[in-house]
């Protein structure tokens, strides 16, 4: 009996030992696939959610893949803390192992942040970005007419065309109509990885953290 018990305890050891150097090279794998659908350099942090994880192998399919690709630029837009996570990843242990093109994730949805910097840089010139971390305001000076004018405003931030639109409301110390000459659009649509869509964008202490998503999306080696 004491034999079969310790016989057990190794057997179990080594299986967790295998579980770990299996998602090592799994997740490897996986990084070096984000990494080439994302133009890096580097490699990415890459985790697979869930465990055993030699289960997950062996049916060939990761219900999570979580990963961090950090600081990158997209259409000369700079965008910082870029993260996410693949689901319902299709990865046939063979195909992995001889690194074939086979493997799919049903979804990618990835988030990421644009910096008050980045947001002061595309604003129309006198144009000054501010804000609470809940909204964002925008202030400075504008020519109406032939006459310089002080201006304040909080900015609508929304999802146009996949980019993302900051338009000028409530709009103090010029004409209302002056408030379309203060409105602007961060133009990164089209360049983002996975060729994900930006689906929704909020303020944030930083300054703006999006949100995008792709369906269908191939992970190729």
């Amino acid at each position: 009996m004491r034999k079969l018990i310790v016989f057990l305890i190794v057997l179990v050891i080594l299986l967790v030992a295998l579980d770990r150097v299996a998602v090592a090279g799994v997740e490897r794998d996986l990084a070096n696939r984000i990494a080439a659908a994302s133009d890096l350099s580097g490699t990415p942090t890459v985790t697979i959610e869930g465990i055993p994880f030699l289960t997950q192998a062996i049916a060939g399919r990761y219900p999570e893949v979580r990963f961090n690709l950090g600081t990158l630029t997209y259409g000369g837009v700079p965008v910082k803390n870029l993260r996410g996570a693949a689901y319902d990843v299709t990865a046939p242990l063979a195909d992995v192992l001889q690194n074939r093109a086979n493997v799919r994730a049903g979804r990618v949805a990835i988030a990421g942040t644009l910096t008050r910097a980045t947001i002061d840089k595309y604003a129309p010139r006198g144009v000054k970005i501010g804000g609470n971390g809940k909204r964002l305001t925008a202030s400075g000076e504008v020519m109406v007419g032939v006459q310089k004018m002080t201006f304040s405003a909080e900015m609508r931030v929304e999802v146009a065309d996949g980019g993302i639109k900051l338009q000028a409301e409530k709009i103090k110390g010029v004409p209302d109509q002056v408030a379309q000459f203060v409105s602007y659009t961060i133009p990164f649509k089209g360049d983002l990885p996975f060729d994900v869509k930006v689906t929704g964008v909020k303020s944030v202490a930083e300054g703006l953290e999006f949100s995008a998503e792709a369906s269908d999306v191939p992970l190729r080696g």
